[in-house]
């Protein structure tokens, strides 16, 4: 038996998993600092790649050490969903991607969120994010970076622009097919929340 057992909270917004989505949300505006405060794509795109490259970290954290929260739970998708918004938005002002690019991206994420804020004021608490959904989300957080980099004067930049619309494409593509395919899960959940309550 385990003399010190955990206190079970659901809570728990003092977790590592917690910590390091804090410092991703933080390094947002530090972002929007280095393109437009600094007028350094390069910089800023090598640390929006770093924060999308560790999206997976703390959910990962928090699984394997039994560290999952209700917080994290809100905290980790709200804070992807502005670190992708503030990104699209930003390096669209910037003009390194193209106008159409940038709103179907603002588009599928804004039909997304503003179909679980609907489904959440009809009593749905909430549903999980699909793997296709991570797919495409995963592809456009690199494909996004790897664009602003090749708007730069940085040798190579021309391969990086290539990389980009590589990954920004299928992702695009994944996107859309991905909330598309939230309908059925989204009913399904509704028709849930009415049975149960």
């Amino acid at each position: 038996m385990n003399p010190n057992p955990p206190v079970p909270t659901e809570w728990r917004p003092f977790t590592v998993p917690n910590a390091v989505t804090l410092v991703r949300l933080l390094c947002v505006p530090v972002f929007v600092w280095l393109l437009f405060g600094r007028d350094d794509r390069v910089s800023a795109a090598i640390l929006l790649a770093a924060l999308g490259a560790t999206d997976w970290v703390d959910g990962w954290f928090a699984r394997r050490f039994d560290q999952v929260s209700e917080l994290g739970k809100l905290l980790d998708p709200a804070t992807d969903r502005i670190m992708m918004l503030t990104a699209v938005i930003a390096i669209w002002i910037d003009g390194s991607v193209p106008a159409w690019f940038a709103i179907l991206t603002l588009l599928r994420e804004g039909l997304v969120t503003l179909a679980a804020l609907g489904l959440g004021a009809l009593g749905v608490d909430r549903f999980d994010v699909t793997w296709w959904g991570k797919t495409g989300t995963f592809f456009l957080m690199f494909a996004y970076p790897f664009l602003l980099g090749g708007a730069s004067d940085i040798a190579g930049a021309n391969i990086l622009e290539i990389c980009g619309w590589l990954c920004g494409i299928p992702g695009l593509i994944i996107s859309w097919y991905s909330g598309f395919g939230y309908v059925p899960i989204a009913k399904q959940a509704l028709a849930d929340s009415r049975a149960n309550s």
